[in-house]
């Protein structure tokens, strides 16, 4: 059997949530303004379209803790075409506040006026007699029923998690799952109405970026969120106790970064059990993945490998430990799943030569940040001299500061190296001399994200790891998106062969 190129071919791309698009309705969405940024991004000779997770987020709006590892954000769901589709009125979208400031979005408002609105138009539809919505629910049946319900009993029980149910519902009791059926089957009628329109805007959307020749890249967390359909589902998969409370959650060590770690609150899996089942959870999530995406990134891949556990419970991140992971017995099944679409492994972060070893026989791109390189030291792996072709290089990542706040904060040793590196003068001009860098390296992949092509301040960050509230909440003005741009990144990728 011929070997697998796994490789991305040379060219470049944008960073840029769905949440960050455009819109007169608090958030972005999968209307005019995401078929307009693929057109941008066409005029821009851009190959790429890299977004966020994009799963329905929970308390603390982070894509990286959602409510399913499958289904998509209701909030994503573009209110005027379902006006076009005469299931709302133009006056009822415009008849509420979506937020006070085009460039930011309020989730607390979202939360709640957008599912009302959402309401009307599914009281409205007649969706539910279509061959269309049969074939959807036929399809997806494997994780939309159990979604539905979650997010029905959610609601009847006051948005708690679900560890604070009954007994009954918290252990799902079959006698227990079929009463709440019957009784919510409005409400799980409901929920499954947005996942219809959410994969039928989505699907719109990537078929028109596919014909142009721009491929999405989508980004699956490792993990899942505690307070999910999957793993109040799935909880045998998952390190819990005969409560199906968590034993261990899922963090990182402390680093230079952090003095007490980053603890994330995520519920480890049982791989032991993963594997009794050929891994069938996994290999289904990454199916599901290959039909939303031409590329999936996965974030924190070093944890197939080796994880950190850390005792539920903990006040930090510091009381962890590490521990093997199922390595290539889970490459082997994600390679099975996901077809023609490429994986990234996000490999940041302390990678010891175990996962060196296995990450190269995967053979996925692995992935290098520019603004880490720049520490006066030549072997720094970050640094464009340094790379190979398999590789996605990022100016910066949704984690890190915007480049034109790394580069005002660099201490002085530092911004010196920086600009002796890139032969600029200034430290204001790294900013533009990173993305160069970036273009002009062997680096199949280069990926920068929006701010940083708009060399935009730390107030468009979008998260700071660790701290809750103010994160996830930078979008793009339509204004942004000038001529000049797109023609100036045209320019660099006709240059560097991208």
């Amino acid at each position: 059997m011929p070997k697998i190129n796994k490789q991305l071919p040379r060219g470049a791309g944008v960073l840029l949530p769905v949440s960050s698009l455009p819109s007169p309705y608090g958030i972005g969405t999968l209307g005019r303004d995401a078929f307009a940024f693929v057109d941008f991004l066409l005029a821009a000779g851009q190959t790429y379209w890299q977004v966020l997770p994009v799963g329905p987020t929970s308390f603390g709006d982070s894509p990286y803790q959602s409510f399913s590892a499958f289904a998509g954000n209701p909030y994503f769901i573009d209110l005027d075409t379902l006006v076009e589709e005469g299931l709302l009125e133009k006056r009822e979208v415009s008849g509420y506040s979506w937020g006070t400031s085009p460039d930011d979005v309020d989730y607390e408002r979202l939360f709640r006026f957008r599912f009302p609105i959402l309401r009307k138009a599914f009281h409205r539809s007649r969706h539910q007699g279509t061959e269309a919505y049969r074939r959807f629910c036929e399809t997806q049946k494997s994780w939309l029923d159990d979604y539905s319900l979650f997010m029905s009993l959610k609601e009847q029980f006051n948005n708690q998690e679900w560890l604070r149910w009954p007994e009954e519902l918290r252990l799902r009791q079959p006698e227990a799952i079929a009463r709440w059926e019957a009784e919510l089957t409005e409400e799980r009628a409901f929920w499954s109405f947005c996942q219809y329109k959410f994969f039928e805007q989505w699907n719109r959307v990537k078929a028109y970026a596919n014909e142009k020749g721009v491929q999405i890249i989508g980004d699956i967390p490792i993990y899942v969120a505690l307070d999910s359909a999957d793993v109040w589902v799935h909880g045998g998969l998952f390190q819990l106790d005969e409560l199906r409370r968590p034993i261990s959650v899922a963090g990182v060590p402390p680093d230079a970064f952090s003095t007490t770690g980053q603890l994330w609150g995520n519920p480890l899996y049982d791989w032991d059990a993963m594997e009794r089942t050929d891994f069938a959870w996994w290999k289904e999530r990454m199916a599901h993945s290959a039909k939303l995406y031409d590329v999936i990134r996965v974030d924190h891949f070093i944890g197939v490998v080796r994880y950190y556990a850390i005792p539920y419970g903990s006040e930090t991140a510091a009381t962890g430990e590490w521990r093997e992971g199922p390595g290539a017995k889970l490459i082997k099944a994600i390679d099975s799943a996901v077809g023609q679409s490429k994986v990234i492994a996000e490999d940041l972060g302390v990678v010891v030569p175990q996962v060196r070893k296995v990450l190269k026989q995967a053979g996925y791109p692995s992935m290098k940040i520019i603004q880490f390189g720049f520490d006066s030291d030549a072997r720094n792996e970050h640094l464009p001299h340094n790379y190979t072709q398999n590789m996605v290089v990022y100016g910066g990542t949704h984690d890190n500061e915007t480049l034109a706040g790394r580069y005002n904060n660099m201490k002085p040793a530092d911004a010196r190296y920086a600009m002796k590196y890139l032969q600029v003068r200034k430290r204001s001009d790294i900013p533009k001399a990173v993305v160069l860098a970036g273009y002009a390296s062997v680096a199949n992949t280069v990926l920068f994200q929006m701010q940083d092509l708009l060399f935009l301040p730390n107030s468009a960050r979008m998260n700071f790891p660790s701290t809750l509230g103010g994160n996830w909440r930078w979008r793009l003005c339509r204004e942004q998106l000038k001529d000049e741009l797109a023609s100036w990144l045209k320019e660099l990728t006709e240059l560097y062969g991208r």
